[in-house]
């Protein structure tokens, strides 16, 4: 009952500045810390842009207390529908919250955040992170076709919903395979000189041991790869697979020095403001809405050059 007096109360509102001729929505970005996340802030400014809404904006660089803080602040310039990427899983809470108490509906954008949906949030937008995961891990498996193999896993984000997924994702498809063995796992932050540390920290306890790498990022990988070359492997020697589709892992893949990447489109742009435009007509809103990706590798990097980022 609760959450369906909730979104009544938020759309009734939505509503009335609806009939007031201006639509202002707060967004709240986690970062810049790479390529994607620009391209996300981009997409989605330019789509406020050319639909005409009043956009306000923040970033947190990087800093979950910033967000929260950031959250706060916006929800005091009164905006109708706030769309929040989130850093942290569960460090959101208390932004959530705040939201809630005004009454103002969010959507999540690329990462979901602890809470219920319908109450907490209205939907989240993402990728389907598990799947990203288990293509990754698909990747590898098939590479080795039953040989023996070494892996080394440099994580994301820890703490945050991405990162937790896309490692269940991958060490669940993992163990259906006896031949694949994971032998380190170490945090990368999505971070290239981050994963880069990370992995000469690895390679100095394994050394010639790593048959391959799975990076929770492209950033993750690259800083991986950057790593290895410093070490003495020769580039594909070691099949690295990243998630992303970032442009430098699109060229790495052509030149045959990373074997794929899953796609994870940082676009949310259009479809962000496609829900937002039916919340406001008060729509009923499925709790999740999947970006959808595809493995990219050899066979179709070419091809899907024009559209990296």
């Amino acid at each position: 009952m609760r959450k369906h007096l909730f979104l009544l109360s938020a759309l009734m509102l939505l509503a009335i500045s609806v009939r007031a001729g201006e639509v202002v929505v707060g967004f709240s970005q986690m970062g810049s810390e790479n390529n994607w996340r620009i391209t996300e802030t981009k997409s989605i400014q330019d789509e406020a842009a050319k639909r005409g809404y009043k956009l306000l904006y923040t970033n947190a660089n990087d800093d979950t207390a910033k967000q929260v803080s950031d959250v706060e602040d916006l929800l005091n310039r009164r905006p109708d529908i706030l769309i929040i990427a989130p850093r942290e899983f569960e460090g959101l809470a208390p932004a959530l919250q705040a939201a809630k108490e005004a009454e103002v509906p969010v959507i999540l954008v690329d990462r979901s955040a602890q809470g219920e949906p319908g109450e907490d949030y209205v939907t989240c937008i993402s990728a389907n992170f598990i799947w990203e995961g288990q293509e990754a891990a698909k990747v590898i498996a098939d590479k080795f076709k039953g040989k023996n193999a070494n892996i080394v896993q440099i994580t994301g984000v820890p703490g945050s919903s991405v990162a937790i997924e896309r490692q269940k994702g991958f060490e669940d498809e993992i163990a259906k395979h006896p031949n694949l063995k994971i032998i380190s796992t170490q945090n990368g932050e999505f971070t290239r000189s981050v994963a880069q540390k990370a992995m000469e920290n690895i390679i100095q306890a394994h050394g010639d041991a790593i048959d391959a790498v799975y990076g929770h990022d492209d950033e993750c990988a690259i800083g991986a790869l950057q790593a290895l070359n410093l070490s003495g492997r020769k580039p594909g020697e070691v099949c690295i697979v990243g998630i992303g589709g970032f442009r430098d892992a699109a060229q790495l893949i052509e030149r045959g020095q990373m074997e794929a990447t899953v796609l994870c489109s940082p676009f949310f742009g259009p479809t962000t403001f496609d829900t937002v435009e039916k919340v406001l007509a008060g729509e009923p809103m499925p709790t999740y809405i999947q970006n959808p990706g595809y493995v990219i590798d050899k066979k179709n990097v070419v091809e899907y050059m024009p559209e990296s980022f």
